[in-house]
This record gives structure tokens, C-alpha cells and sequence, in this order.
């Protein structure tokens, strides 16, 4: 008899209200306070409000795709506004704006069908990869204004993205609509107080947000999950309050970014992506050339005002350290955020003005109460990787010390000066670009952002002296090729639970299974009956045992006791199927997919009826806006409580990519344009799942997964400077600070290879480098030719992944598995093109970490201390 572990009550769970609450409970802090002239937020009380925008009812909890979460309900602000006692007073302008958005809806179903006819493309599929997204918007006009009875108006912008598709710099997307400007501005003309909450997955074009005859107030609320109108209720009463801080650089004019003019389908080729702007993305760009953005990184206002003074400057060694006291100079209570940036000194490597090396947020203070904040950085991050040395360079001369609250306004306090030139980690280049067009960006002659003050605080900052003498240089080893484990208990059929016990290694074990045992294991679990070409059947809800879970590791091989690790999409929560059908025999009907509406054609005898109603937990994107790693902890244990409840091994997320680009699709999924910042939030995220036994995060996608059009397909090139300070960074911070259990890599090339595919950056640098030791797995179909299918282009230049180019990468498990992949492995290995033991490492590799899960009794907490063969490793 199968165990589901969904209930068969269909009442709200107490793990669903006690989820929320949670949820409730931190989503403020996580909002961005933009404008707030006159003091007008917070609202002293609940009571009339004219409520307007697409937003009010259509508020987007998160974006769409596999970081759709599937919710008992969802409330959006209309209702959150309206359950704590305010009172909505604008009925018959949301008249209107049904009217309009109907006529839109069809008007987008028109052009889809009419597209798919043209290129052959499945219509449903195409839908459910590419939802509606309501932007149009009715005009507010006097009679509204009238009858609304009101002298608050709140107006809600929303826009919603997801992965496969890229947003566009046109109205209605990241461009303010004229639509949606006219009723702004009419509402900052007509109402003493004028409200406007951003329901964004990120950044948005702002100029009328912070015009002059703009409106009074304006918080980047995000995308909240299912209780997101009840938090914006909380943060309008003052119940709550938003100390959150921008995670990245809004600018005046999208033709600022420096990645503008060729992103995506910006320009006619959406295929090959050179990243020539080199290191330069985000505030480092804007600051190193001097460019105004319209929002800083780390922008964020708050309802009171603090003092930030830093404390003496102390080197020990390779250590500098200083204290940071904030004090609480306002009237209300509230929380700040102390960020530390370091400007290195010009030298034979080009650098950006400045760069985020540390950060931290204060408790909650009273008006008056102070709090003091310790920081120690390690002058080996302070490092810039030379691709001359093939190494992390920390150049001699005089590193500036800054810290304050933005990275526009910020003082510097120090001065540290290095002696000598020394290389901190001696590596080898790994990332060539065969088709590299041009140089990086430089900013040799650039003319730097700068400030009054700037000249007088050099003068006048505390000076330590570094000793290169005390900065250790560490030499990478690189693994050498795998060989296959001996068999030296051929008398003895060797179980899991034996290895478990430590009576015998995972490589005895693997030892002892044929060829085409060890083949199985690197591949997904599948139904032998699916047509292999329906992508109704494999794409995002692939499991034979738990209903909705995006895949799960294979049950082919037999009489060894090796179970199944299910493997969940997230990141905004765990994404199972709500509701389904299970007989006693394990069989399954879902009631609801992505591809499937409620069903009532179901005939029902011998079934029961289960549900597994998770909790949709804010965006990636908004919660690194809270700065506070203890609240994405937090996060990450609120996913890790539902995995346990529903049986789920691995959650395939935090997403963690960087936000090159504002009109990435995904971006809603990732942290933010700072590499620090989101490998720290990765981090967080990671340790508060994994604080659950034997259950753990796959973060992803590994790596310069940045464009959504054509995203199989697409090739990014990107120096190896570029990849190892920006692309890698964020993953190397995370492994190192909370090793996930896996790693996915991404669909996309990097400099013209797979990036599943992608030896040196998955064997090399991840493992051999930084020491990651959990399994890394493929995106969905990166193998299959069904990728195709999924691109909108109608030639391809790229072919999809090799399933035997991810065997000898050390990319263990292809998801979520196909006929074809084992047969490719196969007979590549029969012509000796992968050898048996880099077939048998992956197969190790993936078995270890199943015996630290808690699919086996006594599972603990995850750890790197995996049980398994240690590899040879050389430096060299």
C-alpha cells in the first residue's frame, strides 16, 4: 500500500494559518519605502480609501512558471484592505476596469492563437508558459473622485513575469503606461494624500513616481505571496513597517544599463549574448562612470531617522575590523540597514568605484535606543581575479573604507594600506571564449562618481597598515579523472542500510552494479508507458509518488534498497499539485496542473480524495530587500516544514542568478544585481530549509542564466574575470557559507558550451575550487529534443545538452529522464567516449547524498560530511 502524506481533510490546515502568520509577520520589513512627503504613511487609521489601479484586485502574489506556488487562496490588497477595516469607496471605477481588462484578455487570446497558427506552436502550452498579464488600466476621472468620499487614494501598479519569456522597455511593462500615468498624477492633483504601491517583480522606469507633482508616497512592495493585501493592510495602518532597501540599481532611463542596447530582444540576435560590460553591471557601472540613476542600490527610506558612526579601524593579519553604532534619531521605531563598501586602489587591474564587502541590520530601536554592529572582513575578499595570473590578485596601495545606507550616500571612515602585491588563491583560468568579439568595458579615464565630502573624509579616515607577510597564498588542486571502484566483496550483495551502517563505502556498493545500473542512476525516474514526446507528462510535474513534484531520482535499479528522492519546484514556496485522487496502489489522478483546470469528468470509485495546500512565501526579489538573513532563514524554514510534511527531498530552488538586466523574466525569482548580497541571501535561505533532517535546497541556475528568450539556447559570453566576480560569485558564497545538497545547472551556453555540459565550471570550480559536495543536476529537457519545442525561435544555431557531455562534466542527475539519455550514455560508453568510472562517480555521488536524506532512518541535518569514496585530488 502507498503512504500519501498529503491529508484528506479538506479544511485549512493549522501548518497553513501558523505559515501565514509567519509570512504575515515579516513581509513588511521587506518593503521599500521610495516616497514619503508629508509624512504621509503611515495612515494614522483604517477608514475610507480610493483604491485604483490594475493591482487592487489583480495582485500578483509571484511570477509565473515553476515559481508559481499553488495556495488555498491568495488575498489580494482590495480584500486585505477590506478585512482590516477599511473601507473601499471606489466601486464603480473597478466597473470600468473589468471592462477594460476583459477586452485585453481576449485581445491576448486572439494574438496568441493567431501566432501559434503561424508557427505551429501548441496553444495551451504556449498560454501556460506565457500567462496574462493584466496591465491596462481605466482612467480615474472627477466622478470617481466624487464618490469616493475620500481624501486618501491608493493606486496599485502591477506587472507580472515568469520564466521563457523576457519583459519588454515598452508602457504597461517597465515602462509606466500613459494610462497609468495620467491616473497618477490626477490622484497626486485630487487627493490630499496619494499613495502608489509597486506589485513588481522588479524595477519599473520611476520618473513620474518621483516627479515633482507625483505622488505624496511610494513603497516597492513586491510580490508578497497568498497573505500579500493583508501585509500592505498592516503597512498602511502602521501596524507594521517597511525597512526594506533597494537590491538593485534603478535607473533614469533604461538606455542607462550597460547591457541595454543588445539584451535579449533588444537587437536582432537573441542567441549569442556578449557580455562586454565585463564586471561593470548594476551600481558598479553607474558608479565607476558617473551615470545618475534614478534609485541607488540600496536606496530605502524609512518612517524614522538614524545616526550611523563607525568605530575605530583595527587590522589583525588578514582580518580588518571595525564596529558601526546606529542610533535611533527619530520619533517612531524602526530598523537600518549599515552597508559597507570597500574602493580598492587603481593598479595594473581595472576596478569599479566601489563594491559591497559587507552589510548588517540592526534589531528593531526605540527612538533614542542605539545599537552597535560588529564587522570583520577577510582582505582576501577584498581580492580581483587577474586572468594574466590566472589567479585573486589583492594589489598593493590604499584601500578606502565606506559605510552609510546607500550606495550614493555613504561616508568614508577608513584607510587601509597594503604593503605589497600578493596573490591570494593561484587557480587556473577555465572559462575561455573561442568567440570572444571584443575587450571588457574599461574604465581607464572614466570620470567616477564623486561627492563634496569625498576628498576630506580620504584625508581625515583612520589608516591601518596590511602586511601582504600576513596574507596566506592557497593553491587550488584539480581532481584527475575518476577511476572505476573495485569490486572487493563479490560474495556479499551490498545494501543502502549497510553502507549507512559503515560496514562498507557507497563505492562498494556501486561497484557491485552493472553498467547499465549505474546508467539508470543518472537519470530521472519516468514512466516506461509516457510517449517520451508529450510535454504535458515531463514538464513540471514529472513524479511517479508525490502528485505536482517536478520530478524525482530513478527507481529502475532493484534489490538494494534505494528509494527515491522527490525533487520540488519553488522558489516562492513548495509548488505541489493542491489536490488529487489516490488508490491504495500508488496510482494518482491530479485535480489541478499547470496544464489542467479543475476536473469533475473524473469517475471517483476506489479513490480517496488528498490535499497539499503549501504557502506561497514572497519573491526572492523582495525578500533580499529586507537585507535581514534571519528573516530569509525564516523563509527557508517555512519551505523546509512543508517538505517534511509532504515527503519532499530536495526543493529546486533558491534561484539566485544575477539581475543583469532589468528585463530578465526571472528576475522576480533572483536576489539582486550584488553577488555578496545574493549568495548571502542564498545562504540564509538554504540553512533554514536545511535545518530540517534530511532535506535540503538545489540552487540554481548555474551560472549567466540571465535572458529568458530562447533560453535554451541562447550563449552567453562572459570573460572569465567577469564569471568569476559577478556570475560565480553568489554560488561560491553559498556553498561555501551553507553547502546546499545540489546545485541545477542552467539551460543556457557559456562561451559556447552547455552549461550542463560544462566540465571546468562544474567539476572544476565548484568542486575542486570552492568544495561543493552535494549532486548537481540538469534544468528540465536540457538534454531533450523536446528543448526545442519550448524555443519561440524558429532556427536554431545551438543544439540541446549531451546527456554524455553531462556524465563527464560531473553533472550527476539529467532530469527528469528519458529513454534516449540512457541510451545515449550507453553506447558512448561502449565506443569509449565516457569512461566507467566517471560514470560510477556520479552514480556515488548521488547515492551518498540520498543516505543523508531522510528517505532512511537517522537522518540528521545535512552537512559536506557525505559518506563516499574521497577522490584523488593533484595540484596542477
Amino acid at each position: 500500500m502507498a503512504v500519501f502524506t498529503a491529508t484528506t481533510n479538506p479544511e485549512e490546515s493549522v501548518r497553513e494559518r501558523e505559515n501565514q502568520k509567519r509570512v504575515r509577520a515579516l513581509a513588511v520589513e521587506c518593503m521599500v519605502l521610495l516616497r514619503n512627503d508629508k509624512e504621509t504613511l503611515p495612515l494614522q487609521k483604517s477608514g475610507k480609501v480610493a483604491l485604483f489601479g490594475n493591482g487592487a484586485i489583480n495582485t500578483v502574489k509571484g511570477g509565473t512558471g515553476s515559481g508559481d506556488v499553488y495556495v488555498r487562496r491568495s488575498v489580494n490588497i482590495y480584500d486585505g484592505l477590506t478585512e482590516e477595516g477599511f473601507t473601499v469607496t471606489t466601486k464603480t471605477w473597478f466597473e470600468k476596469q473589468d471592462k477594460v481588462v476583459e477586452e485585453e484578455h481576449q485581445a491576448f487570446i486572439e494574438r496568441v492563437t493567431e501566432e501559434c497558427k503561424k508557427t505551429g506552436k501548441d496553444v495551451t502550452l504556449t498560454l501556460a508558459l506565457n500567462p496574462f498579464n493584466a496591465s491596462a488600466v481605466a482612467l480615474i476621472d472627477d466622478a470617481d473622485v466624487a464618490e469616493s468620499d475620500t481624501d486618501t487614494a491608493v493606486y496599485v501598479i502591477a506587472r507580472n513575469s515568469g520564466e521563457g519569456k523576457d519583459r519588454s522597455n515598452v508602457p504597461g511593462d517597465y515602462q509606466i503606461s500613459a494610462e497609468d500615468e495620467a491616473n497618477i498624477r490626477f490622484i497626486a492633483s485630487h487627493y490630499k494624500k496619494s499613495i502608489v504601491l509597486l506589485n513588481t517583480g522588479g524595477v519599473l522606469d520611476s520618473k513620474v513616481l518621483r516627479a515633482e507633482d507625483g505622488p505624496d508616497a511610494v513603497v516597492y512592495i513586491g510580490q508578497l505571496g497568498n497573505i500579500g493585501g493583508l501585509a500592505v493592510a498592516d503597512m498602511l495602518k502602521g501596524t507594521a513597517y517597511p525597512s526594506g532597501r533597494l537590491t538593485d540599481t534603478w535607473a533614469e532611463n533604461y538606455e542607462d544599463y550597460a547591457s541595454a542596447a543588445t539584451f535579449s530582444h533588444n537587437d536582432d540576435d537573441i542567441t549569442d549574448e556578449y557580455y562586454t560590460e565585463g564586471i561593470f553591471t548594476g551600481y558598479r557601472y553607474f558608479d565607476t562612470f558617473n551615470i545618475t540613476p534614478g534609485y541607488e542600490f540600496g536606496y530605502g527610506l524609512s518612517y524614522t531617522s538614524f545616526s550611523v558612526v563607525p568605530g575605530n579601524l583595527t587590522v589583525e593579519k588578514d582580518k580588518i575590523g571595525f564596529e558601526v553604532t546606529v542610533k535611533n534619531t527619530g520619533e517612531k521605531k524602526g530598523k537600518d540597514v549599515v552597508q559597507v563598501y570597500i574602493s580598492a586602489p587603481e593598479g595594473e587591474i581595472d576596478k569599479p568605484y566601489q563594491e559591497l564587502k559587507a552589510f548588517g541590520k540592526t534589531r528593531e530601536l526605540e527612538p533614542g535606543e542605539e545599537e552597535t554592529l560588529s564587522f570583520c572582513i577577510d582582505a582576501a575578499s577584498l581580492a580581483s581575479y587577474s586572468e594574466e595570473k590566472a589567479a585573486w590578485v589583492l594589489e598593493k596601495g590604499t584601500y578606502l573604507l565606506r559605510v552609510g545606507e546607500s550606495s550614493r550616500k555613504t561616508c568614508v571612515f577608513g584607510k587601509v594600506v597594503l604593503d605589497e602585491t600578493v596573490v591570494t588563491k593561484q587557480l587556473k583560468n577555465l572559462f575561455a571564449d573561442a568567440d570572444k568579439k571584443e575587450a571588457d568595458l574599461s574604465s581607464k579615464g572614466a570620470v567616477r562618481y564623486s561627492y563634496p565630502e569625498e576628498a576630506a573624509q580620504i584625508e581625515k579616515a583612520e589608516c591601518a597598515v596590511l602586511k601582504a607577510a600576513d596574507i596566506e597564498t592557497e593553491t587550488a588542486c584539480y581532481s584527475e579523472l575518476p577511476e572505476a571502484p573495485e569490486n572487493r566483496y563479490p560474495d556479499v550483495k551490498i545494501q543502502m542500510t549497510d553502507v549507512l551502517s559503515g560496514k562498507y563505502t557507497v563505492a562498494d556498493l556501486v561497484s557491485q552494479l552493472t553498467v547499465d545500473e549505474r546508467i539508470c542512476l543518472l537519470v530521472g525516474n519516468f514512466d516506461e508507458n509516457t510517449d517520451p514526446n508529450d510535454l504535458s507528462a515531463v514538464l513540471g510535474h514529472a513524479s511517479l509518488h508525490l502528485p505536482g513534484s517536478a520530478g524525482e531520482t530513478t527507481e529502475f535499479v532493484k534489490g538494494r534498497d534505494i528509494r527515491t528522492m522527490e525533487l520540488c519546484d519553488g522558489p516562492a514556496g513548495l509548488r505541489l499539485t493542491p489536490t488529487f485522487l489516490g488508490k491504495e496502489d500508488g496510482t494518482f489522478l491530479s485535480l489541478g496542473t499547470i496544464y489542467e483546470s479543475e476536473r469533475t469528468d473524473i469517475d471517483r470509485t476506489g479513490y480517496t480524495q488528498y490535499y497539499q495546500y503549501c504557502t506561497a512565501i514572497p519573491i526572492a526579489a523582495i525578500l533580499a530587500s529586507s537585507w535581514n538573513m534571519d528573516l530569509l532563514e525564516t523563509c527557508g524554514n517555512i519551505v523546509g516544514s512543508e517538505m517534511e510534511e509532504f515527503g519532499a527531498t530536495l526543493w529546486l530552488a533558491p534561484g539566485m542568478n544575477n539581475h543583469r538586466n532589468p528585463l530578465c523574466g526571472r528576475n522576480f525569482e533572483y536576489y539582486s544585481e550584488d553577488p555578496l548580497l545574493a549568495g548571502k541571501c542564498a545562504a540564509a535561505d538554504t540553512r533554514g530549509v536545511q535545518k530540517h533532517k534530511g532535506i535540503g535546497t538545489t540552487i540554481k541556475h548555474f551560472a549567466a542564466n540571465n535572458q529568458e528568450d530562447n533560453r535554451m539556447f541562447t550563449n552567453s559570453h562572459v570573460s572569465e574575470r567577469a564569471l568569476r566576480e559577478i556570475y560565480l560569485r553568489s554560488f561560491e558564497i553559498t556553498v561555501k557559507e551553507a553547502q546546499p545538497m545540489a546545485m541545477m545547472t542552467s539551460y543556457n551556453l557559456i562561451n559556447g558550451t552547455h552549461a550542463a555540459n560544462y566540465k571546468e565550471m562544474i567539476q572544476s570550480a565548484a568542486r575542486d575550487e570552492w568544495g561543493f559536495r552535494g549532486i548537481v543536476m540538469t534544468d528540465w529537457l536540457t538534454t531533450s529534443p523536446l528543448s526545442k519545442g519550448l524555443s519561440f525561435e524558429t532556427s536554431l544555431k545551438y543544439d540541446e545538452a549531451s546527456p554524455v557531455g553531462c556524465v563527464i562534466a560531473g553533472n550527476d542527475l539529467i532530469e527528469p529522464g528519458t529513454k534516449d539519455d540512457i541510451r545515449l550514455i550507453k553506447e558512448a560508453y561502449e565506443r569509449g567516449e565516457v569512461s566507467l568510472g566517471e560514470i560510477s562517480i556520479c552514480a556515488e555521488r548521488i547515492l551518498s547524498l540520498m543516505l543523508k536524506t531522510h528517505l532512511y532512518e537517522g537522518a540528521e541535518p545535512y552537512n559536506d560530511k557525505v559518506p563516499g569514496r574521497n577522490v584523488t585530488f593533484t595540484c596542477r
